[in-house]
């Protein structure tokens, strides 16, 4: 294997690492915007109110994203397997 390769099969992984994760953070994100902004508008200072909206909008989001990640993930996977001999030569 030379370097060519390996970067090029690090850099399929990193791009389908942040391509699955992103659903995940950008909806953690905006519901941590959205209640930093009610936290202010309202003056609650409570630091524990973020964490169980944002628990369960991650989830949901998993819920919803989930069949796509595994499935961009299993063909990623597939695809590195399959390929497995031209790499080895």
């Amino acid at each position: 294997m030379n370097t060519e390769l390996v970067l090029n099969v690090s850099y399929e992984a990193l791009k389908i690492i942040l391509v699955i994760s992103m659903p995940i953070l950008l909806a953690g994100l905006l519901i941590g915007v959205l209640i930093s902004i009610i936290q202010v508008m309202t003056q609650i200072q409570e630091m524990t109110l973020t964490f169980v909206p944002k628990i369960i909008v991650v989830f949901i989001v998993m819920m919803i994203c989930g069949p796509w990640m595994l499935r961009k993930l299993m063909d990623f996977t597939v695809s590195l397997i399959s390929e497995i001999p031209t790499l080895v030569r």
